[in-house]
C-alpha cells in the first residue's frame, strides 16, 4: 500500500491572487501554475495528493505537457482550491432537487422539494458534499423600474458597511461581495430617477468603485484595482466632487508607492492635492500631503519630506473629522503620526538619526489603534518592530515582530504579506539569536502557501 504524507494545510487564497498567477489561471496554463506553487513550496508529491494525478504526470505537465481536458481541468482546480471562475471554467448546476426542470409545475416542484426534505431530516439520504464548494444556480436580483433617494442611500450604507470590513479583515475578506454588490449597483442607472437622484447615484457609485478598487489592491490585484480606480475617479469629477476625485487619486498613489513607483504617486499625490483645494476639505490635503511626505522620504529628499509632514499636521489640526465624507473620515489621529513615522523611517535609510523619532510616531500610533482599524494596526506594527530592530532594541523589536505575525495572519490582505519583508531582513541581521530565526521561519510559512 502506497502511503504519501503531505502536509494538510490548505493552500492559502493569497497565492492565487497574486498577478502572475492569476494570468496562468486565465490562460490554463497548468505547467506555469504547478512551477509558481513549487516555488512557494509546494512539492510534486502534494500536487499529485491534491489533485489526484500521479508524479509523473505532474512531472509531465512540469515539462510542458498541456492540459487541455475539460474533466481533467475542473479535477485540479477543485483540488488546489482555486475558484473555477479564475479558469474560465463553468459550474454544473445544483442537484436537481434544488433546480426542477423548466416544464415542472409549481406542484410538482414543491413535492420534490417536501420529499427531499424529508428525507434529509430522517437521515434516509446521505448529502453530496462534493456538491457544497459548488456555487448554487444563480438569478440576478431585479432592479426597480423607477428609484429614489431611498434606494441610493442602500448603496452609501452596503459601501460603509464592506468599508468597515475592509479596515478590519483586509480586502480578501469582502472584495467579491463589493465587485458583486457593485454589478448590481451599476444596473439602477438603467432606472428612472429625477435629476438629483441621478447625481447622488453617481456619486455613490464613485465611491463603491474606489473601495472596489482598493480592496483589489489589497489582494494584489493591481490592474483590476486601477481600473476600478479609473471609472471612480471619472463618476466623481461627473458628480463633481473634488474631495471624492481627491481620494481616489490618494489611492492611486499608494498602489504606485507600494509597487515602488515613489515619482508616479507623487504625481497622483499632488494631482488629489488639486482637487482636494477645489474640495476645501482640510482633512483631504492632510491626507494627501502626508503621503507625500512618505514618498518624498522614500526618494530621500529630507526637505521636502519634513516640509509635506508639516504641512499634513498643520491641515489636520485645522480639519472638522466628523464633517468629512465618509471615505476620508478614517484618517485620524494614528493615522497622522504613523505617516510622520513612515516617512522618519523613509529617511533613516540616509540617515539614522531619524529612527528614534520613527519608533516614538509608530508607537503612538500603534497604541491607538483598536480591533476596528486591525489592518491599519498590522502595518505599523511591522514597521515599528522593523525600526527598533535597526535602533539595536532586539527584545522590543522581536516581540513586536512576532505580534505583527500573528496578527498579519487574522487579515487576508496581500499588502501586509508584502510588508513583511524589511521586517524580516531587519532579523536576518541577527544570526545569531534563536528567536530571530524563529521569527523569519513564521515570517516564511505566513508568506508561503
Amino acid at each position: 500500500m502506497n502511503v504519501t504524507h503531505v502536509n494538510e494545510q490548505a493552500i492559502s487564497f493569497t497565492i492565487w491572487e497574486r498577478p502572475a498567477m492569476r494570468r496562468a489561471l486565465a490562460e490554463r496554463d497548468v505547467a506555469t501554475v504547478y512551477l509558481m506553487l513549487q516555488h512557494s513550496g509546494v512539492s510534486q508529491r502534494r500536487l499529485a495528493a491534491l489533485t489526484g494525478q500521479s508524479q509523473s504526470e505532474i512531472s509531465e505537465i512540469l515539462n510542458g505537457r498541456q492540459v487541455m481536458a475539460y474533466d481533467v481541468l475542473v479535477r485540479i482546480a477543485d483540488g488546489l482550491g482555486v475558484p473555477r471562475g479564475y479558469m474560465g471554467l463553468a459550474y454544473d448546476d445544483g442537484p436537481s432537487y434544488l433546480v426542477p426542470e423548466e416544464d415542472a409545475d409549481d406542484d410538482e416542484r414543491v413535492r420534490r422539494l417536501l420529499a427531499h426534505a424529508a428525507q434529509v431530516t430522517i437521515g434516509a439520504v446521505t448529502p453530496e458534499t462534493g456538491d457544497w464548494p459548488r456555487p448554487l444556480a444563480r438569478s440576478g436580483t431585479p432592479v426597480p423600474a423607477r428609484i429614489g433617494e431611498a434606494e441610493v442611500e442602500q448603496v452609501e450604507t452596503v459601501t460603509e458597511t464592506l468599508r468597515a470590513l475592509d479596515y478590519r479583515y483586509g480586502g480578501g475578506a469582502c472584495r467579491d461581495a463589493v465587485v458583486a454588490q457593485l454589478a448590481w449597483s451599476q444596473n439602477l442607472l438603467r432606472a428612472e430617477c429625477s435629476e438629483p437622484v441621478r447625481h447622488r447615484l453617481h456619486r455613490a457609485l464613485a465611491d463603491q468603485h474606489n473601495l472596489a478598487g482598493w480592496t483589489s489592491f489589497d489582494t494584489g490585484l493591481y490592474d483590476d484595482a486601477c481600473r476600478q480606480f479609473t471609472r471612480a475617479l471619472e463618476q466623481a469629477k461627473y458628480a463633481g466632487d473634488p474631495s471624492l476625485a481627491a481620494n481616489v487619486l490618494y489611492r492611486l498613489g499608494r498602489v504606485h508607492l507600494h509597487r515602488s513607483r515613489m515619482a508616479d504617486a507623487l504625481r497622483f499625490f499632488q494631482l488629489g492635492q488639486i482637487c482636494a483645494q477645489d474640495a476645501s476639505c482640510e482633512l483631504t490635503v492632510a491626507l494627501l500631503c502626508a503621503n507625500e511626505a512618505w514618498a518624498y522620504a522614500l526618494l530621500g529628499d529630507e526637505r521636502l519630506a519634513l516640509k509635506s509632514i508639516r504641512r499634513a499636521e498643520d491641515e489636520f489640526a485645522r480639519s472638522d473629522r466628523a464633517a468629512a465624507p465618509g471615505w476620508v473620515r478614517f484618517f485620524g489621529e494614528a493615522d497622522i503620526q504613523a505617516a510622520a513615522g513612515m516617512c522618519h523611517a523613509g529617511l533613516a535609510d540616509a540617515d539614522e538619526s531619524h529612527l528614534a523619532p520613527a519608533a516614538d510616531l509608530l508607537l503612538r500610533s500603534v497604541a491607538g489603534r483598536d480591533h476596528d482599524m486591525a489592518r491599519s494596526k498590522v502595518f505599523e506594527l511591522i514597521a515599528l518592530a522593523t525600526v527598533r530592530l535597526r535602533l539595536g532594541d532586539v527584545e522590543a523589536g522581536l516581540r513586536d515582530g512576532h505580534e505583527a505575525v500573528t496578527l498579519t495572519a487574522r487579515v487576508r490582505s496581500v499588502r501586509a504579506l508584502d510588508r513583511l519583508s524589511p521586517l524580516d531582513s531587519a532579523a536576518a541581521a541577527l544570526p545569531g539569536r534563536t528567536d530571530a530565526r524563529e521569527l523569519r521561519r513564521r515570517i516564511a510559512d505566513l508568506r508561503a502557501v
